[in-house]
């Protein structure tokens, strides 16, 4: 078994407009990264489009009809919120965003792949139940998860999230529900101005904040002596990955201070944890990264780790 990376050209329809940092190049940039040799060995898929069924276990039906009906002229552009835009392609790359993310879910789960890189946009950690935010659409990671358990019955889910902004979204549809596990590593304070430590849900969440400025020593230790005993010890049956690069000493958008190295070295370690608790099943999407050359390169060493095991 080996590596699908699962997506779409239609995600790079998704336009935000000018000088918005959440931009297609973004995704272009990451696939040319897995061309070449070293990456010849990736199961190449298509993402779906999601069902109505799969969006509606996390989000109301009425904020998927709402997505889902925005539908401007090609070179217009509606405006969610101050972050948040759609075009005429939008509507579309977030459908397939999420059901990208269901298909790795069922490539990991059918045996056809051991892990899986979902490489789309938009992104979807901030998107809550009813609300779109912080440049998200639909929760493609909770979608992931409550799909895992309505389809493969999966009992208990786990979200790693190590994006640089904390993912109020997925914590927020996880909250109240043990079944399901949210781990993050994040800059605090920041944008969303979520993920404090005292944030625990019903004993189900489990945030480590970084002050702005912390750097690998910070990020590995929040990982090592925090997120990761409290993965162990929720024993999921699926790892699932908001894979952000923005924590990167590059990034424009916050102030960690991460190296490249540190993305190897954290999917090496959610791989052990995959390997111990779900027979290796793993499930990682991209979220957030807003300086190319950074993003490309961290995009590379984290699939670069998954090929490797």
């Amino acid at each position: 078994m080996t590596v699908a990376l699962i997506t779409h050209p239609a995600c790079l329809d998704h336009d935000t407009g000018p000088y918005h940092p959440e931009c297609a190049d973004r995704l272009r940039h990451v696939l040319a990264a897995l061309e070449g040799e070293a990456f010849h060995a990736l199961l190449r898929e298509a993402a779906p489009e999601a069902t109505f069924e799969q969006l509606t276990r996390v989000h109301s039906a009425s904020h998927v009809e709402a997505i889902l009906s925005v539908r401007p002229e090609p070179g217009e552009w509606v405006s969610l919120d101050g972050d948040t835009v759609m075009s005429a392609g939008s509507a579309e790359a977030a459908s397939r965003a999420a059901g990208g993310a269901v298909m790795g879910v069922d490539a990991v789960m059918e045996g056809w792949a051991r892990t899986a890189f979902v490489a789309t946009r938009p992104p979807g950690h901030h998107a809550e139940r009813n609300t779109p935010m912080g440049f998200c659409l639909f929760a493609n990671a909770a979608i992931a998860a409550r799909h895992a358990q309505a389809r493969w019955g999966v009992e208990r889910v786990a979200v790693v999230d190590f994006d640089v902004h904390h993912g109020n979204g997925t914590q927020d549809i996880f909250a109240a529900d043990p079944t399901l596990f949210y781990a993050s590593s994040h800059q605090y304070p920041c944008y969303p101005g979520t993920g404090a430590a005292d944030e625990t849900g019903v004993g189900n969440i489990v945030n480590a904040p970084l002050a702005p400025g912390s750097g690998s020593a910070a990020f590995r230790a929040a990982w090592d002596c925090v997120l990761l005993p409290a993965l162990d010890a929720f024993a999921p049956g699926l790892i699932i990955v908001s894979a952000g690069f923005d924590a990167h000493r590059a990034d424009p958008l916050a102030q960690l201070r991460l190296d490249t190295a540190d993305f190897a070295w954290i999917t090496e370690r959610l791989i052990d944890h995959a390997e111990r608790h779900c027979g290796g099943r793993l499930v990682s999407m991209l979220e957030g990264g807003y300086d190319l050359t950074a993003l490309a390169a961290s995009a590379a060493v984290h699939v670069g780790a998954l090929l490797r095991r």
